[in-house]
């Protein structure tokens, strides 16, 4: 029988969060192999992955710090501003905007942030590229296209096997592969969550205009509608829908869909035309009761899938790449076993509370603004004005955008490891 391959650490899924780990692992001195069933060439085809993703500035200092930040930066876009809105249904039978909004500015906090923006908006096909030409020039093993088929934890090592029956041993498996993680199964870690009954439809358009790096987030009761600026006067938009006209809208030829576009949102985005593709992510929460077990860790997604309303989806799996890649690394160089009960509760601690305080945030921010009950809207539109009036608030608030609070990894902070 042909002997397992043998490695210090398993990665399941080579997505944005398990190719980051990856890196950030093998900087360190770890042996790591990821396992995908997507080959990196399918997953840079334009029509894989349609979205964006606001990167914080923290998390760009890891990006950095990995050697994938210079071949982003010609494809980001600062975010220097952020304008918040609470709106009612748009259209030529719409009532008046609220006068309330909130208006994040960059310049507010650059004393401490070195003149950095609040993020920077990059398309996840370009982040997958850069990924991908990192962990090749890294040398990184890669299993791909390959599924795997059954995790074994053992006393000492961990056994995964593969759909094509190869065999692979380390100290522990990470399950990376989103939510729908086989790995989580394998460990038996059950997930708490619902639907939002929600789809975000997302597009890319080019705009008529310069968006002056302003990103706008317009709260209908519908759910959120977001203007993200790009590079090359384009912007990236989340439309969210009931999850049925979303599907409508997926559906609709190009003409009908731009019409609907400007019907709906004409007043915001003025001269615009849809290039590439659209896509439809339905929307919902989903939390891993446990982000350990024996020898098995969760990032990302296959931890924690949050609604999209604030962009920190990727920024919350990307902390918990750096995290763990910290926790292990120290743990080889003192000598302790990577998979033991003991090291992983060090991840599981740092990791637990930040991820279920931001998810729980997340979904009361979504629950407060989809709605147009009076009272609701009233205690809203004062919060929101209140906010804006309050500089030490606005601030902090800005401050936890950018990934720069709490306890962060040496990644967040810019230092390798």
């Amino acid at each position: 029988m042909t002997k397992p391959d043998r490695h210090d650490v398993i990665i399941a899924g080579a997505g944005m969060a398990g190719a980051t780990f990856a890196l950030a692992a093998a900087q360190g001195g770890l042996r790591v192999v990821l396992v995908d069933p997507q080959p990196f060439s399918a997953q840079l085809a334009p029509s894989f992955d349609g979205r964006s993703t606001a990167i914080a500035f923290s998390t760009f200092r890891m990006l950095d710090a990995l050697g994938v930040g210079a071949a982003l930066r010609p494809h980001a876009c600062r975010m220097d501003r952020i304008l918040v809105t609470d709106g009612r249904r748009p259209g030529a039978a719409s009532r008046a905007a609220s006068s309330a909004f909130l208006r994040f500015d960059a310049d507010e906090i650059g004393d401490r942030t070195d003149g950095e923006p609040l993020g920077y908006m990059v398309e996840n096909r370009r982040i997958r590229s850069a990924l991908a030409e990192a962990i090749t020039a890294a040398g990184i093993a890669v299993r791909a296209p390959a599924e795997v088929a059954a995790v074994e934890a053992g006393p000492a090592r961990t056994t995964v096997t593969l759909a094509d029956g190869a065999m692979l041993e380390a100290s522990l498996v990470v399950g990376a592969e989103g939510r729908g993680s086989r790995v989580r199964r394998e460990a038996g870690i059950d997930t708490v969550g619902w639907s939002y009954g929600q789809s975000g439809v997302v597009a890319t358009v080019s705009l008529g205009r310069d968006h002056g790096n302003v990103a706008h987030e317009y709260f209908l009761p519908s759910g959120p509608f977001a203007i993200l600026p790009l590079t090359e006067s384009r912007a990236s938009l989340v439309w969210t829908e009931t999850t049925r006209r979303a599907e409508a809208l997926k559906a609709a030829s190009d003409e009908a869909f731009h019409a609907h576009l400007m019907r709906r949102f004409g007043d915001f985005l003025e001269d615009v035309a849809v290039v590439g593709p659209r896509f439809v992510y339905p929307l919902s929460l989903q939390l891993a009761e446990q982000l350990t077990a024996p020898r098995t860790a969760l990032i990302g997604d296959a931890a924690h899938a949050v609604h999209p309303v604030a962009g920190q989806g990727l920024n919350m799996g990307l902390k918990d790449a750096a995290a763990l890649a910290e926790v292990l690394i120290e743990a080889m160089r003192v000598g302790e076993d990577l998979g033991s009960e003991t090291v992983l509760d060090r991840y599981a601690r740092w990791r637990r509370f930040d991820n279920a305080a931001l998810a729980a945030g997340f979904d009361g921010f979504v629950r407060l603004f989809s709605n147009d009950l009076a009272p609701v809207r009233l205690a809203r539109d004062l919060g929101i004005a209140a906010v804006n009036r309050i500089a030490p608030l606005r601030r902090a608030f800005m401050h936890e955008a950018g990934g720069a609070t709490g306890d962060l990894p040496r990644l967040l902070r810019g230092e390798s490891l």
